[in-house]
């Protein structure tokens, strides 16, 4: 095993640490008043809509042209199918609570779109080291800023879906492992089909803008507290500031 190897294994087991240390931060916490809970949750909801405008949506329309925006209808729709109509009719428990903050459907959802983003994190990662190792030490280091509010907003999620703390933390561990399944694929994989990762990208962009658009910012706007639209925009900053330093770095 050479060392460019062994850097890119260290930098996945970063990345994916600090995906696990955002989630872990949220599950751990004994006294998650809802107030905290409704921070979380908007703080999540702006770094989701900051990755499908900035990152998803033009990615795959650079992928896959045109039919992009088809594909995000298809993601949004499907979501909302399985959450209004599936859901209602089959009644799964908690539901139809009118204490849970986000279904449970909604978590799953959030949970595969960004466990599909954090894949391509992790190749981005490798790819770069693999053939620029000090370009990609510096795409490392972008990615590496949003890890944490990353698996923050995974874990918020599920807390406000009434998911256990276990379950919060595994679905960070989850998205960590996310990361390094895309490490490794550099060692299997010469190059990657930009269509696949057209198709895959407006399909999650869909899924993402239905949960942080349909689920997330209503439970914000009920809400009496009108520091919330504030950490909306901070969390949209937040994945603002790391996406400009990686294209500053990438060059594009």
């Amino acid at each position: 095993m050479n060392d460019v190897t062994l850097y890119i294994i260290a930098a996945g087991l970063i990345a994916g640490s600090a995906e696990i240390l955002g989630g872990a931060f949220v599950a751990w916490k004994h006294d998650l008043s809802k107030r905290i809970q409704e921070n979380l949750i908007a703080l999540g909801a702006g770094f989701m809509l900051a990755l499908v405008m900035i990152d998803l949506l033009p990615e795959s329309i650079e992928n896959i042209g045109e039919s992009a925006p088809v594909w995000m209808l298809i993601g949004f729709s499907v979501i909302h199918f399985v959450e209004h109509t599936v859901v209602k009719h089959l009644h799964f428990g908690e539901e139809t609570h009118s204490h849970v903050m986000v279904s449970k459907v909604a978590s799953y959802s959030a949970f595969w779109g960004l466990f599909i983003h954090a894949f391509f994190d992790g190749l981005a990662i490798s790819a770069g080291m693999y053939y620029d190792l000090p370009l990609g030490i510096l795409i490392f280091i972008a990615i590496l800023l949003h890890k944490f509010p990353e698996g923050l907003t995974i874990a918020s999620i599920m807390l406000a879906s009434q998911q256990s703390r276990q379950t919060a933390l595994k679905a960070a561990a989850g998205i960590a492992a996310g990361t390094m399944i895309g490490i490794f694929m550099i060692f299997f994989l010469q190059n990657v089909d930009p269509k696949i990762t057209g198709y895959a990208f407006a399909f999650s962009a869909g899924a993402a803008l239905y949960v942080s658009a349909s689920d997330l910012i209503p439970e914000i706007n009920r809400s009496d507290n009108r520091i919330l639209s504030l950490v909306v925009f901070v969390g949209m900053m937040l994945y603002y500031v790391s996406g400009e330093l990686l294209k500053a770095f990438v060059g594009h």
